[in-house]
């Protein structure tokens, strides 16, 4: 009876939040679809191999990660507000929002550039963050596909900083922070743009700003592979020595050589089972 009731309590929020998400589903299709069919840089189906798959990641990512996040977020701003001096957080909460919201973007990007290049470094984080690099098509879909694990983990290494300095504050009372949801929305956001199926490059303005262009090469499956980490700022690997973005040439090949299991159940577990890590590491993707 009790599970019951539970079910009765939130199945309202529940269904009006998969509501929410089938609106935005539609209102991508409606933007995407006729770009890229208009700006293609190769031309492939709408429908293509791995579509309905993406589909129900889509939904998964977009429910599943912020529930998962809540107790993680919740024990590291209580804890580093024991050890970040108050003075900080009451200076940075002083400032103006723009300025708060421009902070965040580059320490919250510096944390995920760091956090997503770990889950290529480290072979038991590439387990989850190969189902990402799975796709041999990419559109602007792929950006959902994605283990919750993954994403709770590189989201944390974004936010985890902005709550070290005070630009996210979710331990603010009853007031609601709207900078780390102004940096999540944009960044999803953003992240459809650049894995959308567009031939765009935007000049000199792509060394400031993350391009198709400029995330299509991380997805390659080469010997150029593991580059170009930053999901929104691309001087971050000028920085630290992983940018890779040729003129004219786009990746021939995407996806990874290892098996992935074709269907999403099998997605979500294959990173639990017993693997070869050798084979399955970036490091021996990018050496093929």
């Amino acid at each position: 009876m009790e599970i019951l009731r539970l079910l009765q309590q939130h199945l309202p929020a529940f269904a009006l939040e998969v509501l929410r998400l089938s609106v935005w589903l539609l209102l991508l299709l409606l933007i995407f679809v006729p770009l890229e069919r208009l700006f293609a840089v190769r031309p492939q189906k709408i429908f293509r191999k791995g579509f309905p798959v993406d589909v129900a990641y889509y939904f998964l990512t977009g429910l599943l990660p912020k529930v998962l996040l809540v107790l993680p977020m919740a024990l590291f701003a209580w804890g580093l507000h024991y050890v970040v001096p108050h003075g900080l957080h009451t200076r940075i909460a002083a400032l103006p929002l723009w300025a708060r919201l421009a902070a965040a973007l580059v320490v919250g990007e510096f944390g995920f550039y760091w956090g997503h290049r770990w889950t290529h470094e480290v072979p038991f984080l590439w387990r989850f963050h190969s189902i990402h690099h799975s796709a041999e098509e990419i559109d602007w879909l792929v950006n959902t596909r994605a283990h919750p694990v993954d994403i709770v983990f590189v989201r944390l290494c974004g936010f985890v900083p902005m709550i070290a300095l005070g630009l996210a504050q979710p331990m603010a009372g009853t007031r609601v922070d709207v900078v780390p949801l102004l940096i999540l929305l944009v960044g999803t956001m953003w992240g459809f743009f650049i894995h959308a199926n567009l031939r765009w490059r935007f000049g000199w303005l792509g060394l400031l700003i993350s391009t198709p262009a400029f995330h299509h090469w991380h997805h390659t499956n080469d010997e150029h592979a593991n580059k170009n980490y930053a999901s929104m700022l691309p001087w971050m690997d000028k920085l630290f020595g992983t940018w890779y973005m040729p003129r004219k040439q786009w990746p021939s090949k995407y996806g990874i050589n290892g098996p992935m299991a074709p269907g999403l159940a099998g997605q979500l577990l294959q990173p639990l089972l017993p693997q070869d890590e050798e084979a399955q590491a970036p490091s021996a993707q990018a050496a093929h």
